[in-house]
């Protein structure tokens, strides 16, 4: 049976490396003038519809966005994403529950960085594994969809206290799902004050330009 010191040891060890690899991967990226996200969420928060939308608005705008995809299973995010981005890859953990920075280095083969402007990178469903593992990012994006429930930053503290930008999804169910916005901004508040919280719908365009110009340039 494995100690819990040695587990701790290996996990360690396993971050140390992928900080190597990330670390890489960031200059890599600084050099070609890429802004790279990563976006975290649980299944089901509305992540790819997001990503849609931000590749319908970057195309309108002349920047060229590329998208990596990471889930457990099937390229069917990846094909919904092509509609409006078609510089997206799949990439499938065969049941690994987050992206490391050893797979978007081998993702990124053959994409030409000098083309490319905006890096999303949409993780795998889970709100704790994808935490500690740094990919090279501008920005750690969290986003919760307000069908969560309203605890979900006070359950998920690490998450929500790493992230540079919390971003809202579903802002249109909000009332049918009778969500307190006022306390979900709070709990928010509660474990990362100050953050900036953009609040979106995908469907009616709420919050996607806001986004789109934080993630794009950063403002």
């Amino acid at each position: 049976m494995v100690s819990d010191d040695s587990f701790i040891e290996l996990n360690r060890r396993v971050l140390r490396a992928n900080d190597l690899v990330s670390g890489g991967l960031r200059e890599r990226f600084a050099h070609a003038g890429i802004r790279v996200a990563n976006l975290i969420s649980a299944p089901g928060t509305g992540k790819t519809e997001l990503v849609v939308a931000l590749g319908e608005l970057a195309a309108s705008a002349g920047v060229e966005m590329a998208v990596l995809v990471g889930d457990c299973a099937t390229d069917n995010d990846a094909r919904r994403i092509a509609a409006s981005c078609p510089m997206v890859r799949q990439i499938v953990t065969d049941g690994l529950c987050h992206l490391e920075a050893s797979m978007i280095g081998e993702a990124l083969s053959g994409f030409d960085l000098a083309e490319i402007d905006l890096l999303l990178i949409e993780n795998v469903g889970n709100l704790v594994c994808p935490s500690d593992f740094d990919l090279g990012e501008d920005l750690k994006v969290a986003l919760l969809s307000v069908t969560e429930g309203e605890d979900k930053p006070l359950k998920y503290p690490h998450l929500f206290s790493s992230a540079d930008l919390v971003v809202v999804t579903k802002l249109d169910l909000a009332e049918a799902a009778g969500c307190d916005l006022g306390e979900l901004g709070a709990n928010i508040a509660a474990v990362n004050p100050g953050a900036l919280v953009i609040y979106t719908s995908a469907r009616s365009g709420d919050g996607i330009g806001q986004l789109f110009k934080v993630l794009a340039v950063g403002g």
